[in-house]
């Protein structure tokens, strides 16, 4: 039976860490006590339903020094494209242990296998529930969108984003015009780790391809960028796509082509487009009027005293850059922004 014990511990112990991974998500990147719960009570059930009186055996039989798998590792073993690939890979790893578990115990006459079948499919749920949180998100009236650049920051980008989350951000895009494809990727991945537990939207400004890599929600692409039919091409439906639009005539073409949402502007002077002339908030009445069903952020030179002129035009939606990088206090900021612009869900 030495080998069976061998197969029932290792099969024990990658249960057992993938639960923990998949509880640890939903504990702290979500703040889910009834998801991460039920990972805790598939823990706890793996290791009453193997160890019991064989426990002594199981542990005897360990030989990592002999063991012909420690070397062999997957080729996608070592690549996890955000939150969700972390979830995916250890839900697929604790099913499959735990069907491990269950024909083994088969093999020892020990009925505890039976119970491991209602706690495989039981994960199997739990793990779809924590894929649901974690889903990208569907495109939607924001209410305030942060544009983060951190060379304007006047506190760590850290602070900023975690300021303007807990004060009811919806949204973030990442604009950071210059940077190497790999510093975006390991920026966006930050990003999506901070803004899970508050159900935030991350877009990425112009880079589709990193977008797509990080697992962020969207991109949002500008007039320069790649075009939005091409883009949707290359994204299908599993990208938010956004594009930047000045007048009627970019509007109408963009809604024709399928944007998600249109970043409208410029309403005020800017710093980071000191160039565009502004249109004012008489622009954002008139694309509200002609696409109403359209979500949409002004943007722009807003700041929260002008924040109401835009709520007044009839506008659901702004994003904001120097607002807030360049806050001493970006939560209240946020809050006070998002007292005019609210999320959808309050």
């Amino acid at each position: 039976m030495r080998p069976v014990q061998r197969v029932l511990d290792a099969a024990t112990n990658r249960a057992l860490e993938a639960a923990r991974v998949l509880e640890d998500v939903a504990r702290f990147l979500l703040d889910d006590g009834e998801i991460a719960g039920g990972f805790k009570r598939v823990r706890h059930e793996v290791v009453a339903a193997v160890d019991g009186a064989s426990h002594a055996a199981r542990i005897g039989a360990r030989d990592v020094e002999q063991d012909v798998g420690v070397s062999i590792e997957g080729a996608r073993e070592s690549v996890r494209r955000g939150i969700a690939d972390v979830v995916r890979a250890n839900g697929s790893r604790l099913g499959e242990a735990l069907r491990t578990l269950e024909e083994m115990l088969k093999t020892t006459g020990d009925d505890a296998w039976s119970r491991l079948e209602s706690v495989r499919y039981r994960s199997y749920s739990l793990t779809g529930q924590l894929l649901e949180r974690l889903r990208p998100a569907t495109a939607r009236q924001w209410g305030v969108c942060l544009v983060l650049t951190e060379s304007i920051c006047v506190r760590p980008w850290q602070e900023v984003v975690d300021g303007a989350l807990e004060g009811g951000v919806a949204c973030i895009q990442l604009r950071e015009k210059g940077w190497t494809s790999v510093a975006l990727l390991e920026r966006c991945e930050s990003l999506l780790a901070r803004a899970a537990k508050h159900g935030a939207t991350i877009i990425i400004n112009d880079r589709i391809d990193v977008a797509i890599a990080a697992g962020a929600h969207g991109v949002h692409l500008g007039r320069d960028d790649l075009p939005l039919r091409a883009a949707r091409k290359i994204a299908g439906g599993s990208l938010i796509i956004g594009a930047t639009v000045h007048d009627l005539s970019e509007a109408d073409a963009a809604v024709a082509a399928g944007a998600d949402y249109c970043g409208v502007g410029a309403m005020f002077e800017t710093a980071v487009k000191p160039e565009r002339k502004p249109a004012g908030p008489a622009w954002i009445r008139t694309f509200v009027e002609r696409h109403p069903q359209t979500p949409h952020l002004a943007i722009g030179g807003i700041t929260a005293e002008r924040a109401a002129e835009l709520r007044a035009a009839g506008c659901r939606g702004i994003a904001v850059s120097s607002a807030l990088c360049r806050a001493a206090d970006p939560k209240s900021v946020a809050r006070e922004l998002t007292a005019l612009f609210p999320c959808p869900s309050e």
